[in-house]
């Protein structure tokens, strides 16, 4: 049975794996999908106004739909010929948000996110018109997906300042070949008490050897890494690297997007899966990764008598909080 987790600062319980539903197209193995989900504790689900079709599958074959987190997102275009039909202002916001009420058949959602950064619309704006619809009831918390730590950051401050809805979770892209968040944005979130859903787990089907999507040199090393570990470890190359993506932080929820109840049964299994050490060294061995400024600088100030005198080595340190590795 999945385990569950706060999201951000709120007293919402999430699973610790969520369910991404952006690949529903077939009503019947949506339902299907759905309850291999329910049936091991599975409560968080992840859809967005821009899937269209998908999401009205979605709420056609939900059910028992208070039992579920359910989360929708806007920015995306819902009409290309019109220029607000797109972006974080309040028109665009109210308009997607009763499009998705519309569609997954009810009258509030449980997390609603900015899809992406609009660098064209005041984040004062966006967070006044995110509150005003989670003091309507319409939704209960908000998160934002796919912007820069320092607009969350700033998000944050603001909307805590002025007394309204802060986000709780951001929502960005991780794996072992995609590691950009362990620069800015993770310990952001780590330090804010954000929750943070990772999606594109598996690079998009470039670390699953059985899609043969990989063609880089750094996707075929990251596939001959996952591959062996989970020969060692007789599981499948799929959970050891959901196992590598949520073992990173404890903020990280993975989203798993599948189109078969069989093939989440077996991502699902990754939750049973704590990678040895070895085994994470491998991983991060085969695929070489560098944070760069400030944060490997400031990694070598930390044990630097020269910026703490003498006695750096020699200071203690509370480190019981989550920390990137």
């Amino acid at each position: 049975m999945l385990r569950y987790r706060l999201l951000g600062h709120t007293g919402l319980r999430v699973s610790e794996f969520a369910l991404g539903t952006m690949r529903f197209d077939d009503p019947v193995e949506a339902a299907r999908i759905i309850d291999t989900y329910a049936e091991v504790g599975g409560n968080f689900l992840d859809t967005a106004s821009a899937y269209g079709e998908s999401e009205a599958i979605l709420g056609r074959v939900l059910r028992a739909r208070d039992r579920f987190v359910l989360g929708t997102k806007y920015t995306l275009s819902r009409d290309a010929t019109d220029p607000n039909a797109a972006g974080n202002h309040r028109k665009n916001l109210v308009l997607s948000l009763e499009q998705s009420l519309r569609r997954l058949r009810t009258d509030y959602v449980d997390v609603y996110w900015v899809h992406v950064w609009d660098r064209h619309t005041p984040i004062e704006e966006t967070m006044r018109a995110l509150d005003d619809v989670v003091r309507a009831g319409k939704a209960l918390a908000i998160g934002i997906s796919d912007a820069p730590a320092w607009v969350i950051a700033r998000a944050n401050t603001l909307a805590q300042s002025r007394d309204r809805t802060p986000f709780a979770a951001v929502q960005v892209p991780y794996n072992l070949l995609e590691r950009g968040i362990e620069r800015e944005l993770l310990p952001m979130a780590e330090a804010f008490g954000l929750t943070v859903t990772a999606w594109s787990p598996l690079a998009g089907g470039a670390l699953s050897p059985e899609a043969g999507r990989a063609t880089t040199p750094s996707e075929l090393a990251a596939v001959a890494a996952v591959t062996h570990v989970a020969s060692g470890l007789g599981v499948v190359a799929e959970q050891v690297a959901l196992a590598w993506t949520r073992q990173r932080s404890r903020a990280v929820l993975p989203i798993l997007g599948v189109r078969t109840a069989e093939q989440l049964a077996g991502n699902l299994a990754a939750a049973r899966l704590r990678l040895p050490a070895d085994a994470v060294r491998v991983l991060d061995d085969a695929v070489p990764f560098d944070r760069g400024f400030p944060a490997d600088f400031v990694a070598e100030c930390d044990a630097s008598p020269m910026v703490y005198g003498a006695a750096v080595d020699r200071v203690d340190v509370d480190d019981s909080g989550p920390r990137i590795r």
